[in-house]
This record gives C-alpha cells, sequence and structure tokens, in this order.
C-alpha cells in the first residue's frame, strides 16, 4: 500500500471522488496528503465551490414574470 502520493495524483483522486467512492487506501493517501500540503487542500476547497455551484445550477428555476408581459 503506496501512501505517499505526488499533487498530481491527489488532484486526479480529488476528482475521481466526484464520480465513485475511493479505496480505503486511497482515501488514506489522500487524508495523510492533505494534511502535509499546502497547495492540494485548496484545490480541494475549490473542488466543493464547483461542486456546490453546480448543484445550484442544475436546481435553478427562471423566477416567475411578475410584470406580466
Amino acid at each position: 500500500m503506496m501512501l505517499r502520493r505526488t499533487c498530481k495524483e491527489v488532484a486526479a483522486l480529488l476528482i475521481a471522488r466526484e464520480d465513485r467512492a475511493l479505496a480505503l487506501s486511497d482515501r488514506v493517501a489522500l487524508r495523510f496528503h492533505l494534511a502535509a500540503c499546502k497547495a492540494c487542500p485548496t484545490f480541494e476547497r475549490q473542488m466543493l465551490t464547483m461542486r456546490r455551484a453546480m448543484q445550484q445550477w442544475r436546481h435553478y428555476r427562471e423566477p416567475d414574470d411578475a410584470t406580466g408581459g
């Protein structure tokens, strides 16, 4: 079980996590890397922000036209 991951590998795991559940070894490696790296937690926050924005966009409804015209 390889726990050391590069930032490139961690970025791929963060993206993959959007589509599927990660294996235990990947989740552990991800957690270790995020605790030690300065850049990757920023990327993770950006991914979460994009996910929230896309969820809001998917559920967006045009407001009813109150002016009637």
